[in-house]
């Protein structure tokens, strides 16, 4: 009997497998046992070949050779990990070896990773699928119980060549024709540029926006204030002088309680986690960005292994999952958690809130696994993520809230005024946050719900005293991380027309909650959005790329029925040839609106500073740790940092310092005017108390943040992975 070959997507995956199938020998990137080779990818070892694989005269961008449409796409290795690669091939190749156990992620992309590897490579070994969602020792076990074969699989598979393909076709030609046409560093895709284009309509709405003043009345009673409505339920008026009129009236008078609602009202507990929903979370609650989030979500689960599979869709789990909730709450039963997770452990297990089979693709809701954390290993941003999930995934389990909605309506003279109470009179799921969590927080305060105290109709009220608001009408919010990955997630609510929006309400979105993340650092790196405090603003480029870009490109429609049809070739329900001749269709007429187009294109951030590679003019822009240099010109990609925002404060308003100049002309530099060398800081910390261990630590962290974004980039290197 031969060995089993097991491809995990990460080394930390294999070295886990490895421990469970009791595999210790050291081999050529593998871990062997009696049984089993381990071996792992290092993400994609495997990729789409560049243009210049199918035609020399790619080398060179040029108008006039678009659009490139290869008969077959061509697969090479990737430089960097190409040691592994031909590891994992030998392996494959191995006379001892009969069987190949697929298991990277249990995904789209995972299946990606190993059937790339495996075409590459010619394997022809009989191949399974391990699909878990969760690293525990006992996941593991039970998956390798419960192996299926990879053909179960090949239509997820051709969903994933799809999308690669899709993708290669519409974003390389149409980043190419854009940037020929327009002569500068110009980036397109498919879930890129209506994400982009969200946002600069955004943008506009808000420049368009005409503020316009209201008044509002309100009566100061004793424990309450109340709102004056008029007979259109209007409570915000445009004439102050109607305002004061009726203050006028009700002055020094007494108010009588006409009316008395009180109803009995239960909310439900909120559903499981998927990703967006806890990205979207993170962001508002601890400022974390997408990709951040993701990836502390990717270390508990594939690291602490206390977390299940994070990239799902899915807010609910199967009937099969209900017979572990009682080990998964005694595994949570730790620290802030054990009081709560032991008494729900006690009482029936309410399970409506969380158990849909019908809403479960490939993965489950986010939920914690059997293993209990050792908190103190976890980080303070790992900490913070796992309290989100554990309180949700308590909360899901428990009883709805339940309270007594009061509304009052007083009467003074023929005027009325409103007001609205909550008192909670059982906690719930809300014991998990703390009731005083409401969401009255972003309501105008003339709808607030606050505490009433007893009343009864007809009762007769004294009137404290009466208050005029004035107040302006508020333009959109911009988009923050958080409402732009709900925008991505349901683009329905961008668009007006009720057949389009029929048609999009039936799909994903835009993106996948596995890529949505990376799309918005894609648009930071590209320099085409930037980051104001939590908002996100367009910068003039990605106005300008937006105004430029064929129209159907930035379609959240169109783009939302791709996902839908790549969903449909996962599912066995659509050809993904003909998915692919459509795009490369799709990929020619784009190419030709941008040829035809007479749009212009101008640099309204260029400098007068001379780029020291090819003479052109630098172009200033705001990176995502400050403010950089690079070259207009597409060829050359120089770049070079001009400011790093620190963590260093500012020792007079306390706002994070710029970090400015270079060598002993070091600066820190302070939005109020603050100013100091960076001599005279180290200077200071040490007077202050911190060694100079302490400011040597800080000083090496800053620059190994600069380090991470080489300073002469290829356009290669710059346009890479930008396609999306």
């Amino acid at each position: 009997m031969g060995k089993t070959l097991v491809l995990a997507e990460k080394p930390s995956v294999a070295r886990d497998i490895a421990r469970v199938l009791g595999c210790k020998g050291k081999g050529d990137g593998c871990i062997i046992g009696q049984n089993y080779i381990i071996t792992w990818a290092l993400g994609h070892l495997v990729t789409l070949a560049d243009p210049d694989a199918y035609d020399d005269k790619y080398k060179r961008w040029n108008l006039e050779d678009l659009p490139m449409l290869p008969d077959k796409m061509k697969l090479i290795t990737i430089k960097q990990t190409s040691k592994q690669y031909r590891a994992v091939s030998a392996l494959m190749k191995r006379p001892d070896v009969d069987k190949l156990v697929i298991a990277t992620d249990a995904g789209r992309e995972g299946e990606l990773v190993a059937r790339w590897i495996m075409m590459k490579a010619h394997c022809k070994l009989p191949a399974y699928r391990l699909w878990i969602s969760s690293q525990t020792d006992k996941a593991i076990k039970e998956g390798f119980q419960n192996l299926k074969p990879a053909k179960e699989y090949d239509n997820l598979y051709k969903s994933a060549q799809a999308r690669a393909e899709a993708d290669w076709l519409v974003g390389l030609n149409t980043t190419r024709a854009l940037t020929c046409k327009f002569n500068a560093q110009l980036s397109a895709g498919r879930v890129q540029t209506p994400t982009l284009a969200m946002i600069v309509a955004r943008e506009e709405e808000i420049q368009k926006f005409q503020p316009k003043d209201y008044f509002t009345l309100q009566l100061i009673l004793k424990g309450f204030n109340a709102t004056f409505r008029d007979g259109k339920n209007n409570t915000r008026f445009s004439d102050r002088t109607f305002v004061e009129g009726i203050e006028k009236a009700v002055k020094g008078k007494k108010a009588t309680v006409s009316k008395l609602e009180k109803a009995g009202k239960k909310t439900p507990p909120p559903a499981a986690y998927d990703l967006t929903e806890l990205q979207r979370d993170a962001n508002k609650k601890y400022g974390y960005s997408a990709k951040q989030t993701l990836s502390l979500m990717q270390s508990l689960y594939e690291y602490h292994k206390v977390l299940t599979y994070p990239r799902t869709d899915s807010r609910y789990i199967t009937d099969d999952i209900v017979a572990t909730i009682p080990e998964r709450l005694r595994a949570i039963a730790v620290g802030p958690y054990a009081q709560s997770a032991m008494k729900l452990s006690r009482s029936p297990i309410q399970t409506k809130y969380i158990v849909n089979n019908a809403k479960v693709t490939d993965h489950h809701a986010i939920i914690p696994t059997e293993q209990s954390p050792n908190l103190a290993k976890l980080s303070y941003e790992e900490r913070n993520i796992y309290d989100l999930v554990v309180r949700r995934f308590m909360a899901v389990l428990s009883a709805p809230m339940e309270y007594d909605e009061m509304k009052v309506q007083l009467t003074v003279d023929k005027y009325n005024f409103y007001a609205k109470g909550k008192q909670i009179t059982v906690k719930g799921w809300k014991e998990f946050y703390g009731v005083s969590s409401e969401d009255d927080e972003d309501v105008d305060i003339e709808n607030r719900s606050q505490e009433l105290p007893v009343l009864r109709e007809g009762m007769i009220l004294d009137i404290s005293n009466t208050k005029i608001i004035a107040g302006k009408t508020r333009p959109p919010a911009r988009y923050t991380e958080a409402t732009l990955l709900s925008a991505m997630e349901n683009p329905s609510k961008q668009i007006s027309d009720k057949n389009l929006k029929a048609v999009i309400e039936t799909t994903s979105g835009l993106g996948t909650p596995a890529t949505r993340a990376d799309i918005i650092e894609k648009l930071f790196d590209n320099f085409s959005i930037e980051r104001v405090g939590k908002e996100i603003h367009p910068t003039q480029k990605g106005i300008q790329l937006i105004k430029i870009v064929p129209a159907d490109l930035k379609s959240a429609e169109l783009t939302a029925k791709w996902e839908q049809q790549l969903q449909n070739i996962s599912r066995g329900k659509a050809d993904m040839k003909k998915f692919i001749n459509e795009m490369r269709d799709y990929s020619t007429s784009l190419v030709s609106m941008v040829v035809m187009s007479d749009a212009k294109y101008t640099h309204d951030n260029a400098t007068k500073d001379k780029c020291p590679v090819c003479g052109k003019y630098l172009l200033e822009v705001n990176g995502k740790k400050g403010k950089m240099l690079i070259c207009q010109d597409r060829e050359c990609g120089y770049r070079k940092g001009l400011t790093q925002v620190t963590n260093a404060r500012c020792p007079d308003c306390h706002k994070k310092l710029e970090l400015r100049g270079e060598g002993e002309k070091k600066m820190f530099v302070c939005t109020c005017g603050y100013r100091e060398r960076l001599s005279d800081f180290n200077k200071r910390k040490e007077t202050a108390g911190a060694n100079k261990f302490d400011v040597m630590n800080y000083m090496k962290k800053q620059e190994k943040e600069k380090k991470k974004e080489p300073e002469n980039n290829a356009m290669a290197d710059l346009l890479k992975g930008w396609f999306d």
